[in-house]
């Protein structure tokens, strides 16, 4: 045998044994492999340049907003950025950013070899693929390269970061990388973000300001209070957790530590002139969906140079604002206490689930939230056609032995007020310990009444009932098929059939969208296309899905024209020939409504008071000078009457 060929399989071997390499093949097989990766190593290294160009934020553009009819309806997104030289930066923030992000900076190769490994292990697994690189493998990222995650780019940056950091100094990638990060807000470059945060420059933050502004580093959307939800809880023991950092290496006493106790809180974000009146509020619509269902990161966003197509139709926008602030000019808050903190909010949304318009509040640059999708106003009776929708479809249950029965839209009911509200197993116990009892506005009592009347006359004991009877549970699944959030859903009581929910007129007359439309409809959306550098980016977009079935869209269709012809919406009905829909009050007196359609478009309007300071909803009776007796849901239909007219 030739001593240049390898004894595999194994003389003088035989079965099992044949067949298993000798510890000294295992090691030459292992020799060889390191010494061809070794060599595949020197050679990608010789052959990887550093590019000689940064990514070019010159360059970039606004983001342009078009109305449906392809007009531009704004400009936002120019990038926000001013580069400082690094000793202007103070110590203490530059070593907050070092202990979040990479302690060992001054002595590390450029690479860290762990973090590169757990990166390919997650991209092969599916995992996450951020954290763990150096600060000069996240500069060579942002300044040279694209936001992909893969093993082509991970090593490109990988050899470009070892090859920077033999060429430049440490200062100067650290600089480059403070200049260039993106910090939140529309801000590049810790000097803005220093602006954008605490209204100052980036030499004037203490230890403590540039511990927070090193936590939003991670990510703006989870670390910027302003944005709300668990964010401030995330920033606060991410700062904490910086500046015991710090201490522990060394660059912070532990004196200076204890006086930093008090989170820092950031300034609010500063609006754009640019998006007054109505225009800031379709703007962030557009741009939240575009970052949900385009793949555009908030990072992406803010570089600027995307054209985002809407689906808002300016003259139904104008139309809507218009009615609103006709109705508003009835409100006198300096004379009138009832009148004071009132919020308007409408949306229009068409059957194949385009937002056409929303009236969010009087100006976007003094009120940021959007009325028209908020999710604390209870729908109140608005809410009972789709209880109404859940009972034709599913049919109920009175007893528990029994089968579920079928009803029908003249199915009767007992419309008395303060009748026991049953169970399959009997009365329905409240949380008071007392039988929980059915209530009509005014204790009116109606006798037997059909369910379509009950509809049709907003009486509320029926549709308590008759939630009881299909299930409170079944009644919710129907709702979220409707379209509803799972977070906007109301506690399973009673009350739930009347309306405990808190829809958005966004999702609420989506809702409705489905009574007209035989059954079927479509999430809302607010975006058509999205182009960039003149291609057209890929857009999710919604796809129709069946709500309930024809028949069941056919008699809630019947009765909410019903309605609007003989019912509590009759004045409606009388101004709009044609169209369907339904008053809201809840019990608590909080919240009006007035939710309909006429042909393919569907509006929902909300009447609302707010405390500022409690964000508690406030009773409205009187408001705008209205009689104590007079309806909740008067105001809101008038502004669904006089838009629908004016926009035909």
């Amino acid at each position: 045998m030739s001593k240049l060929r390898p004894d595999y399989p194994r003389t003088g071997r035989s079965g099992l044994r044949r067949w298993l390499p000798s510890w000294r093949q295992l090691l030459l097989l292992a020799t060889g492999g390191i010494a061809l990766l070794a060599v595949a190593a020197v050679v990608m290294y010789i052959r990887t340049d550093i590019p000689k160009d940064l990514n070019a934020f010159a360059t970039q553009q606004n983001n342009v907003f078009y109305w449906a009819d392809g007009t531009e309806m704004a400009r936002t997104g120019l990038v926000n950025r001013q580069d400082v030289p690094l000793d202007q930066v103070p110590e203490h923030v530059q070593w907050a950013v070092l202990a979040a992000e990479n302690e060992n900076f001054y002595s590390d190769p450029g690479i860290s070899f762990k973090g590169i490994a757990r990166a390919f292990y997650r991209m092969g697994s599916g995992g996450d693929t951020q954290g763990g690189s150096t600060i000069t493998q996240q500069y060579v990222k942002n300044a040279y390269l694209n936001q992909r995650q893969n093993f082509s780019r991970k090593l490109d940056e990988a050899f470009i970061a070892i090859k920077l950091d033999q060429q430049v100094r440490k200062q100067d990638i650290l600089s480059g990388y403070l200049n260039i990060s993106w910090f939140g807000r529309g801000s590049y470059g810790i000097e803005r973000a220093a602006q954008a945060y605490y209204g100052k420059d980036v030499s004037q933050l203490d230890a403590s300001e540039g511990a927070f502004l090193a936590a939003v580093l991670k990510g703006a959307s989870l670390y910027d209070p302003a944005l709300g939800g668990e964010n401030r809880d995330r920033a606060v023991e991410r700062w904490a957790w910086i500046l015991d950092r710090m201490v522990k290496i060394g660059k912070l006493s532990a004196e200076e530590r204890a006086r930093y106790t008090v989170f820092p809180e950031p300034q609010a974000p500063p609006q754009q002139a640019g998006l007054r009146g109505q225009t800031g509020y379709l703007v962030d619509l557009a741009k939240s969906y575009a970052q949900s269902h385009a793949d555009i990161s908030p990072a992406q966003f803010d570089l600027g140079g995307y054209q985002i197509y809407t689906t808002f139709e300016k003259p139904r926008q104008t139309a809507l604002t218009q009615a609103v602030q006709d109705a508003a000019k009835n409100l006198d808050p300096e004379h009138r206490p009832a009148d004071q903190n009132v919020h308007l909010g409408a949306a229009s949304v068409n059957a194949d689930g385009r937002i056409l318009a929303v009236y969010g509040g009087p100006d976007y640059l003094k009120q940021g939230f959007n009325n028209a999708n908020t999710v604390n106003v209870p729908a109140g009776s608005a809410f009972t056609p789709l209880v109404y929708a859940a009972g034709l479809d599913q049919g109920v249950q009175r007893e528990r032995q029994r089968p579920r029965a079928p009803v029908q839209p003249t199915t009767s009911y007992n419309g008395d007020n303060g009748i026991d509200l049953q169970t399959p197993e009997g009365p329905y116990w409240a949380r008071d310990g007392k039988k929980a009892k059915a209530a009509n506005d005014g204790e009116r009592s109606w006798g037997p009444i059909s369910l379509r009347t009950a509809v049709e006359q907003s009486v509320n004991g029926p549709m308590q009932q008759l939630g009881m009877d299909v299930g409170l549970d079944n009644v919710r699944k129907s709702a979220l098929g409707f379209g509803l959030l799972p977070d906007s859903m109301g506690d399973l009581t009673p009350g739930f059939s009347l309306g405990n929910s808190t829809p958005s007129a966004i999702r609420l007359a989506d809702a409705y969208t489905a009574f007209g439309g035989q059954g079927m409809r479509t999430d809302p959306y607010s975006v058509d296309r999205i182009s960039r550098n003149g291609a057209d980016l890929a857009v999710e977009r919604p796809t129709a899905v069946r709500a309930v079935p024809v028949r069941v869209a056919t008699d809630v269709d019947n009765a909410l024209r019903g309605a609007v012809k003989d019912g509590t919406g009759k004045e409606v009905g009388q101004a709009v020939p044609g169209a369907a829909g339904k008053t809201g009050v809840n019990q608590a007196r909080t919240a009006g409504w007035f939710v309909g359609y006429r042909g393919a478009v569907t509006t929902a309007v909300s009447l609302f008071r707010m405390d500022p300071k409690t964000l508690e909803l406030l009773p409205l009776a009187g408001v705008a000078g209205a009689a104590p007796t007079t309806p909740d849901y008067t105001v809101p239909a008038g502004i669904w009457t006089a838009y629908t007219k004016a926009a035909g």
